[in-house]
């Protein structure tokens, strides 16, 4: 396990050395990894350092409304409206792989220009081990590694947390001050909803991902799971009132787990379950069925695609 004290002098110190008297942004997300990269930027390089966070139209529920208002003390602060180009550029991609790549190079894109808008050479990532691991292998391509482009504008990439698993991330983040609201947080994928919508990624889908993604938060937040989500998985056929309707597949999975390499399928009450679907389906009248999942990981993966 990391020293979190030994280690935020450690990587202070060598972000301050990567660079130098230059200007760096710093892609936040407002999740516990690239909010801890921030905090430990910002105390190498104080105002040398522009956080840009991407609003790409996958986001949760309110998500950049929180970010904006969590990280209003940092003045460098830029939020991106950037729906309209990453939406058209996931336009009639399907598989995984290419969504990721798609979105990982949207994020670049997006960070390029205001890099030049601040003269930044360098470009900071809370890319943690386990995003390593699984994009140098055959399991998928996290964006903001093997989703990367082969050629992109910056002088270096730096990746201060790239050897740390998440829980090791939170010790860091406590030892740093950051607040619960940040250090406690859900896990929540780069790519965002798109990885929650099987299939093209489409208004209709995110907007019923994104409400049954708020439903499951807000339902399961007593049960403590490490990851709570719900999937767009496809169409099937159901009744509401006296007519038939094909309606929205939506898949609901909580897991427990220590680092996120391995999870297990979290057992919840058959009442949690029942209010869960209830919700989902009386809210959305497009929703026709909702499922529980309780597959592992191996064989699953957590998301999924």
């Amino acid at each position: 396990m990391v020293d979190p004290e030994s280690f935020i002098d450690e990587k202070v110190a060598e972000i301050g050395d990567a660079i130098g008297d230059d200007n760096a942004v710093i892609a936040l997300s407002g999740g516990v990894d690239s909010s801890t990269a921030a905090a430990l930027a910002y105390e190498a390089v104080g105002d040398q350092l522009t956080p840009v966070y991407v609003d790409t139209g996958l986001m949760r529920k309110g998500e950049t409304e929180e970010i904006e208002e969590t990280f209003s003390y940092m003045e460098s602060l830029r939020i991106v409206d950037a729906r309209e180009r990453f939406l058209e550029a996931l336009s009639g991609i399907t598989d995984p792989e290419a969504k990721r790549h798609a979105i990982g190079e949207g994020f670049i894109r997006e960070f390029e220009t205001v890099a030049r808008e601040v003269d930044a050479r360098f470009l900071v990532q809370g890319t943690i081990y386990p995003d390593r691991i699984e994009s140098e292998g055959t399991i998928k391509s996290h964006h903001n590694v093997g989703g990367l482009p082969e050629v992109v504008d910056f002088e270096g990439i730096v990746e201060p947390m790239r050897d740390l698993y998440k829980d090791e991330v939170r010790e860091v983040a406590r030892e740093l001050g950051l607040e619960a609201v940040v250090s406690e947080r859900m896990p929540f994928p780069g790519p965002g909803l798109a990885v929650r919508v099987l299939g093209e990624v489409t208004e209709e889908k995110l907007a019923v991902a994104r409400e049954a993604n708020h439903v499951v938060e807000e339902e399961l937040e007593d049960h403590d799971p490490w990851q709570a989500l719900a999937a767009v998985l496809g169409k099937a056929t159901g009744v509401k009132g006296d007519n038939r309707v094909h309606g929205w597949v939506v898949a609901v999975r909580s897991v427990e787990s220590r680092d996120g390499m391995t999870a297990r399928a979290q057992e919840v009450d058959w009442a949690t379950l029942q209010r869960i679907q209830s919700r989902i389906t009386g809210e959305n009248e497009t929703v026709s069925r909702v499922v529980y999942d309780v597959t592992h990981k191996p064989p699953a993966t957590i998301e999924y695609e």
